[in-house]
């Protein structure tokens, strides 16, 4: 793992940029947004762009010499940096443009601090690198992963790299899997931030390696650091190689839908 020069402000870095991206999601909500082109029914809109920098202004204000990883601008800074954020101004934006509010704004540090907004729902997730909070109102409490609520999310979103030895689609139609738990289909990684706060069980999708997403990372970081079980869809850890992702909320949640998964 490479190592990264944190300091304990990291996660405030984290949260300060979250909420920039999100004060401007919430201020496009409605409006009529132009759609750039992404190929392969992909696109981005106006609130994804400037989302994005502002986010890369509050970081660059904090941390000048960090490099930045966005969605939708690539790589800025230094090639040579220690420290790069890894940002996804809009995970949702196709739930965003039809008027759907079941969206996030992610930003994390690579293998440091991470924040994950809830743009309309007035919550941010976070993580320092070793525990893992959400605030809301300006008070901190401590996220608590439990499988109590039996929802998994899974996402059903093209395309399926894994097929035919696995998609998460047919998942659903897997007997075990209707029998323990309930299916639902947020279409975007607020879901992840969920299963470490106890609002869903699970979280499942498809693809290679996660681990250094845009979309994925502050998810993962605030999961584990909330005492989630994080695997690739094969079980594997992730990294370099990797299958997918899943996330559970405890061991017998991950066993259970590996079991499916395999089978």
């Amino acid at each position: 793992m490479i190592t990264v020069y944190a300091s304990p402000e990291d996660a405030e870095v984290a949260i300060a940029a979250a909420q920039a991206g999100a004060e401007v999601v919430r201020g496009r909500y409605g409006q009529r947004l132009t759609r750039i082109d992404k190929g392969a029914g992909d696109f981005a809109t106006a609130a994804d762009v400037e989302a994005e920098e502002a986010i890369l202004g509050a970081i660059r204000a904090a941390r000048p010499d960090d490099a930045v990883l966005g969605e939708e601008g690539g790589r800025r800074g230094a090639a040579d940096a220690v420290r790069q954020w890894l940002v996804d101004p809009l995970c949702g934006t196709l739930n965003y443009a039809v008027g759907n509010m079941l969206v996030a704004v992610n930003v994390a540090l690579h293998n440091g601090a991470a924040a994950v907004a809830d743009p309309f729902g007035g919550e941010v997730f976070f993580t320092d690198g070793e525990s893992a909070w959400v605030r809301r109102d300006g008070a901190d409490a401590q996220l608590v992963p439990t499988p109590a609520t039996r929802l998994v999310d899974v996402n059903l979103d093209p395309p399926f790299p894994s097929a035919p030895g696995f998609r998460a689609v047919d998942l659903l139609a897997h007997p075990g899997f209707v029998e323990r738990f309930r299916p639902r289909v947020v279409s975007t990684t607020l879901a992840l931030a969920w299963v470490a706060a106890g609002k869903r069980a699970a979280y499942v999708t498809d693809g290679g390696d996660l681990s250094g997403s845009v979309h994925f990372a502050a998810g993962i970081a605030v999961c584990r650091a909330a005492g989630c079980v994080v695997s690739g869809i094969d079980g594997a850890p992730l990294g370099p190689g990797g299958r997918g992702l899943v996330v559970a909320a405890d061991a017998g949640t991950h066993e259970l839908l590996m079991s499916m998964i395999r089978s």
